[in-house]
């Protein structure tokens, strides 16, 4: 395949899906005289998770391209940054690491024998690539070593001076391993761009540099191997996938920050296509079903053939005019096909909200959903736009079986009891910390999941409008008893009136980080029962009537415990905790079965019980 692609299709093949490219035309001119040399490199540090597909996926169009591939297990970075490999297991960190790394390779079914893979203290022990980092230190300043790395490298108050040596030994891992170019996320654009400076002062050559979009954690921040909450592992059994999943971020209409969704976009769809078609096939069905079984009504029936009639097939031509019988014939000179368009009959673009089942399956079959071309995509874009945010509860769903499906290889891999003893002895298992003295009880509170950490307040809807940028999000003011009102996004246009919102009381979590929402920030969370699967519903929490805004929500049994300042995103307080909300039986709002309450009594939803709280 390879023999055949122009120069301009490997470019195409290299950089699709890239967040950025630096030095595309360096790139260009070397794919017109030869193949091009890139290396990925990957720091032996905590397990590896399931966002490290894409830049596995990324590994196989480099490879589709024509494109020599080096894989670097970078076992000295791994010490270099804080020590987050311990010395005395960096060796067997780089032989995990390789076995699965190889593995998830395997599992979408790139060939491995096309890749070159390199252990970084094979080659960055030895005396030239020492000396070199001694040059490099002397021109190199403290505060340019520090910004490369703020992105990647741990940031703690008192440094280690090993942090700063890693941006400089990256920098010269691409002149020793005599590559081209560099792949890696866009958290690593600082480390590059600090390469670019630096190696031309020692002589070397300024390489390419190709950044993959970095997918978010499931709590809505980076995912990261040591965020235990953020991530799914690649050996995490199936119960903890589905359990992870059900506790992750993925509010409805919110498509910042959101890993469910990322995920789809960048591990899912370019690896499996044909499993994203199976969803939205699902997802569409059902949302139409209702719509369906309306007009099968005779009244219904009636007036669908009146506004549409069916139109009259034109006469056959005559024989002696070919030309216009062509032209009512599905033949495919028909089809002006040309490089880069392709322009096909204009009902095939379109389902129709009475489109039989089967005929759905058909056209989605039709569908453009090329594998790894995440642009123009009218199948991806609908789960983007439609699916998640009425179905967000289905989305998971969807995720969790194609997620099984990526992993399934890579468990049955490593059942073997070489790698599982392997396993165990890269990651042995760490010894609880003791519990906090009785004395400290503060102390002992912040690490405890309670329910009082939470800043929990009744609050007044002010005003509510349409996000200017997003027609799924509400932008509302809402009264918590502050000086000013406070900025909240939500999700609730498909499910609450705005009218039902205005001027009512809800339940605001007031201490979550603010994060933006399609480019305004949201500064607190309005809390919700809701119920999933087939007519998903929403109802915002009620407090006890008569409750004035700023009035705290509490658990009962809670109500001494003081709310944290701000949640911290990498403790995951809020999530932990809601993984046990519920609406009870008698629609009042629960934590682990105890009441959420005020002064004045309790917080309810209006009708759906047993129903969940997000």
């Amino acid at each position: 395949m390879t023999n055949n692609l122009s120069p301009e299709e490997k470019y195409d093949l290299i950089t699709r899906n890239l967040q950025e490219v630096l030095g595309e035309e360096k790139l260009k001119e070397i794919l017109k005289e030869r193949e091009l040399k890139i290396y990925w490199g990957t720091a032996t540090t905590g397990k590896p998770h399931v966002a490290y597909f894409v830049p596995m996926s990324k590994i196989a169009d480099f490879l589709k391209a024509g494109c020599e591939v080096t894989i670097l297990f970078a076992d000295l970075h791994a010490y270099l940054d804080n020590m987050k490999a311990p010395w005395d297991l960096l060796e067997l960190r780089t032989q995990y690491y390789e076995q699965v790394i190889k593995a998830m390779l395997e599992s979408i079914e790139v060939p491995l024998e096309k890749l070159k893979f390199v252990k970084g203290t094979d080659f960055q022990l030895s005396r030239e690539y020492t000396l070199d980092v001694y040059k490099l230190s002397s021109t190199v300043t403290q505060h340019d070593a520090k910004k490369a790395g703020a992105e990647v490298v741990k940031q703690v108050d008192h440094p280690l001076l090993s942090g700063l040596l890693y941006p400089g030994l990256q920098a010269l891992d691409e002149e020793y391993l005599k590559v081209d170019a560099q792949f890696g996320g866009v958290d690593q654009r600082k480390i590059f761009t600090f390469a670019e400076k630096y190696l031309p002062s020692l002589g070397y050559t300024k390489r390419i540099h190709m950044m993959n979009p970095m997918v978010p954690g499931l709590t809505g921040g980076k995912m990261s191997s040591s965020e235990e909450e953020s991530k799914i592992d690649l050996l995490d059994r199936k119960e903890d996938v589905k359990k992870k999943l059900k506790k992750a971020f993925c509010e409805p209409g919110n498509i910042e920050s959101n890993g469910v969704l990322s995920f789809v976009k960048h591990v899912i769809f370019p690896l499996h296509s044909g499993d994203l078609k199976n969803s939205v096939e699902a997802a569409l069905n059902k949302l139409m079903d209702p719509i369906r079984k309306k007009f099968e009504s005779p009244e219904l029936r009636k007036l669908t053939n009146a506004a549409y009639p069916a139109q009259s097939k034109p006469k056959a031509a005559a024989k002696g005019n070919p030309k216009n019988a062509e032209e009512d014939e599905m033949v495919p000179s028909r089809l002006d096909i040309r490089v880069g368009k392709v322009v096909s009959v204009e009902k095939e673009s379109k389902i129709d909200l009475l489109d039989r089942k089967e005929d759905v399956k058909k056209k989605l079959k039709k569908a453009f959903c090329e594998p790894g071309n995440i642009e123009s995509n009218g199948v991806l874009s609908f789960v983007k736009h439609v699916i998640f945010p009425l179905h967000s509860g289905d989305l998971k769903n969807s995720v969790e079986a194609a997620l099984n499906k990526l992993m399934d290889p890579i468990r049955k891999k490593f059942e073997s009891p070489e790698l599982r003893k392997l396993t165990n002895a890269a990651y042995p298992a760490q010894s609880k910390p003791k519990a906090a003295a009785k004395g400290n009880p503060k102390n002992a509170e912040e690490d405890e999941m309670v329910p009082s950490r939470l800043d929990l307040r009744v609050g007044k809807v002010v005003s509510v409008e349409k996000h200017p940028e997003a027609d799924s999000l509400y932008l509302e003011k809402i009264d918590v008893g502050e000086a000013e009102p406070r900025t909240v996004v939500s999700g609730l246009v498909a499910f609450v009136p705005a009218s039902e919102l205005q001027d009512r009381l809800v339940v605001l979590l007031c201490n979550l980080k603010p994060q933006k929402m399609r480019g305004i920030e949201s500064q607190a969370m309005l809390l919700c029962a809701s119920t999933e699967g087939e007519g998903r519903r929403v109802e915002p929490l009620d407090p006890p009537t008569g409750s004035a805004p700023g009035e705290r929500v509490f658990v009962e049994g809670y109500e001494a415990g003081k709310p944290d300042d701000e949640l911290k995103p990498k403790k995951k307080v809020f999530e932990k905790l809601q993984a046990d909300f519920k609406i009870s039986g008698e629609c009042v709002a629960q934590w682990n079965q105890k009441n959420f309450m005020t002064k004045l009594g309790l917080i309810t939803c209006k009708s759906l019980k047993g129903g969940n709280i997000s």
